[in-house]
């Protein structure tokens, strides 16, 4: 019988079938979110669970020396060919291939909730320097506008943030009781689309990967009339919420 757990891994797995449609469709992070995350000062930064570096490439062009650790090999070739400035290792959170107290700041973006949180956290705390951080981001869809909410219960779900999986989440630094206080800013930001990208964005969802071919149609046909509903010009405007946390190393 089938965990929890062993669900969640294959659910987490399952992004390698979908590597160069993630890499198309899903969107980067907002310039001033990344700042918030990294700070100003240029770093040592280990990208976490960094899938196809859509934040990688962001804190690279921030002039940070950035790591980027994934564990999906499909993933980390398409990082390799996005973010030729950062150094590609293959990894989990729950054993980062790095040296103890090696890293000034480790960012993990739209991937926290997949990890075993106890070992995680111990973890980064082994590699970080004493005053380095975590520091934690999700894109959102902001489920607050009618048709987005349409759209998310449509793809099986509404955003994790909104089901509270973020704070659950982020208690889990709290209660780890190796980080100090945790801080929290948000950033909007938008995602221009046509109808091809909303159907890449489906596809490239790990609760739409996992689903039969039979099951799967059905969910991009109704994609396509919120599609021909809400666009404008064959544009289709997505909105996010960019949810930032970040706490310091005791």
């Amino acid at each position: 019988m089938s965990t929890d757990a062993d669900r969640r891994a294959e659910q987490g797995l399952s992004f390698g079938s979908v590597a160069e449609v993630y890499e198309r469709s899903r969107p980067g992070y907002p310039d001033e979110a990344v700042r918030w995350l990294a700070g100003d000062d240029l770093s040592d930064v280990v990208d976490l669970g960094a899938g196809t570096g859509k934040l990688t490439r962001s804190l690279v062009a921030l002039g940070h020396r950035v790591t980027a650790v994934e564990p999906i090999p499909e993933m980390l070739e398409q990082l390799r060919s996005a973010v030729p400035g950062a150094i590609p290792l293959a990894g989990t959170a729950e054993s980062i291939p790095l040296a103890d107290g090696s890293v000034d700041v480790v960012t993990v973006a739209q991937a926290f909730h997949w990890f075993d949180h106890p070992v995680a956290l111990r973890e980064i705390a082994r590699v970080l320097r004493p005053g380095g951080r975590i520091a934690l981001v999700w894109n959102a869809r902001d489920d607050r506008e009618a048709w987005v909410a349409e759209f998310s219960d449509t793809i099986v779900g509404r955003s994790f943030f909104r089901k509270g999986g973020i704070a659950s989440a982020v208690g889990s630094i709290d209660a780890s009781g190796l980080y100090g206080p945790v801080e929290h800013a948000e950033f909007a930001f938008a995602q221009t689309l046509r109808r091809a990208d909303l159907q890449e964005l489906v596809r490239s969802r790990s609760e739409c990967v996992i689903l039969p071919e039979e099951e799967r149609r059905p969910v991009l046909e109704r994609i396509d009339g919120l599609f021909d509903a809400h666009a404008t010009d064959g544009v289709l405007t997505m909105p996010y919420v960019t949810e930032c946390f970040r706490a310091p190393r005791i």
